[in-house]
């Protein structure tokens, strides 16, 4: 087996076709097919199968595939350590992260990288948990910014359990926790109240993102099925949706942050789980200056957050208040949700 051949069989198995690979690796058709029947022979098992116009990977293949964007994605990382090493902290370090973080986050960050002159290029992506996790495997991109969200992911067992907690081949960088809070729109009745319930809005209409099954569910438990009024995954249309009175949403705290809107009230939902938001990154990777840089950048910029608003707890959170009370050590001048 040959480096060229893994990089053929990564690229049909995100692909789904010879035609599809061929083109992402400006190769020719045929080319792509010696390769991965010279990859069979080296095998010495069949790794694909055809499938209507394209092709469909065999176990044996799938393992293979898995296999080949580990050891494509040691080689980057490889050469980007010494990239790095020969321009101390300059380099380029591409970051996928969830939206909050993407926009409350890696701005203040940035701006640190900059005021202290670090010369580091940022490829910033913005990605669902789960999504990230699958690029930071697949060595497309050097840190995912993740949060456990109840979302599960591939390298964690039990459904709810953090993005690639379990992965043995990954660091994990704590950063911090947030609350759930629930958006009302103006002189909703229960703007009056400091925090609520979810059996207390089973009479609402709701703005819910496509990832919605654990609130379903939780709805469910407290007896009621939400009356969905629109569909949307971007905070900033939340939000404005709320304020123009179109119905109620969900978002965790590092969401409120960079978004504020006079109109919108949020209150605090109770007896909802902190979100846990952590850097993964592997161990090879945040070795190198560049990406080290940004990683103090990056926890620098969340304990200023965290100095300045009650929307966020430092990583693991803190015991939980009790319901409507106001939580403790609160200090003067910190940001509070409207």
């Amino acid at each position: 087996m040959d480096l060229r051949q893994l990089t053929v069989l990564a690229e049909v198995s995100r692909a789904g076709s010879y035609r599809a690979a061929a083109d992402r690796l400006g190769y020719t058709q045929p080319a792509v097919s010696y390769h991965m029947r010279a990859l069979e022979r080296a095998a010495g098992v069949p790794l694909v199968a055809k499938s209507g116009r394209g092709v469909r990977l065999t176990p044996a293949g799938h393992r293979l595939a898995e296999r080949a964007q580990e050891v494509l994605a040691g080689l980057r990382a490889v050469e980007s350590e010494f990239e790095a090493l020969a321009a101390h902290t300059r380099g380029r370090v591409r970051v996928s992260a969830v939206q909050s973080a993407c926009v409350a986050v890696l701005p203040a960050a940035l701006a640190l990288l900059r005021a202290a002159s670090t010369e580091v290029e940022v490829e910033l992506g913005q990605a669902a948990s789960p999504d990230s996790y699958r690029l930071l495997r697949s060595g497309e991109t050097d840190v995912a910014i993740v949060g456990d969200g109840g979302l599960g992911d591939l390298g964690a067992r039990e459904p709810g359990s953090p993005v690639g907690a379990a992965d043995p081949a990954l660091c994990r960088v704590p950063l911090l926790a947030d609350r759930r809070y629930v958006l009302l729109p103006p002189g909703h009745t229960l703007a009056r109240r400091r925090s609520l319930a979810l059996a207390d809005l089973s009479g609402e209409r709701w703005i819910l993102g496509r990832e919605r099954g654990r609130l379903l569910r939780r709805c469910a438990e407290a007896g009621f099925e939400p009356r969905v009024v629109t569909t949307t995954d971007d905070q900033a249309t939340t939000i404005g949706l709320v304020g123009d009175g179109v119905g109620v949403a969900l978002l965790d705290g590092l969401g409120l942050l960079p978004r504020r809107d006079p109109r919108v009230r949020a209150r605090r939902l109770n007896r909802w789980p902190r979100r846990q938001v952590y850097a993964l990154l592997r161990p090879e990777t945040a070795r190198m200056p560049a990406v080290a840089a940004l990683m103090g950048a990056v926890r620098a910029a969340v304990a200023r957050l965290a100095e300045s608003t009650d929307c966020l707890l430092p990583p693991g959170g803190e015991p939980p208040a009790p319901p409507g009370d106001a939580p403790p050590g609160r200090a003067p001048g910190r940001v509070r949700p409207a």
